[in-house]
């Protein structure tokens, strides 16, 4: 079987992200049914065999970064809930099928160039040499792109910088 073509990945996108605007209210968690003893020594409950009082239906779900979250439910809210935790799996699931889609178009899509623009007449070439010594890669990386959405360029001493072992680093140089 052959790799889909750019506007066959690029249709599938769109039919994806319609079928995201259509997935309607959702939210994560998990809903729990749940019985439990009361501790009266009377109460039917205390029989043996006897699962206790209930149900009891508990919606919970793992904030970033929190403890556990939870709320007990009405009868009445049960199935919306359980409808909602359901259209969030549905969510998630065509979320990361966008994302595989996007990869897959961002590998069909032809590079625009490979050689730098390079920086317009009268504008100097810009030295990075104290972001290089001070900043680690990722942000140096970043500089890069920016610098190159503005048609802009290092210095051939600066860009040997970058490829070098002060890369990283976050002193000497």
């Amino acid at each position: 079987m052959s790799e889909p073509s750019l506007p066959e990945l690029e249709a599938e996108r769109e039919r994806l992200y319609a079928q995201l605007s259509e997935v309607g209210d959702f939210r994560r968690g998990s809903v729990s049914e749940n019985y439990r003893k009361c501790g009266k020594p009377n109460c039917a409950c205390a029989q043996p065999g006897h699962p206790g009082h209930g149900p009891r239906f508990l919606w919970t779900r793992t904030l970033r970064g929190q403890r556990t979250r939870g709320r007990q439910l009405a009868a009445s809210e049960v199935e919306k809930v359980r409808g909602e935790l359901a259209a969030y799996q549905e969510f998630a699931s065509l979320a990361e099928r966008i994302v595989e889609v996007n990869e897959a178009i961002c590998e069909a899509r032809p590079a625009s160039g490979t050689d730098a623009p390079s920086a317009p007449e009268g504008e100097k070439d810009i030295r990075c040499s104290l972001v290089v010594k001070w900043l680690g890669r990722y942000c140096c990386v970043r500089l890069l792109a920016w610098l190159s959405v503005r048609g802009m360029r290092l210095s051939r001493r600066s860009a040997g910088r970058l490829g070098g072992s002060a890369i990283g680093s976050r002193g000497g140089g």
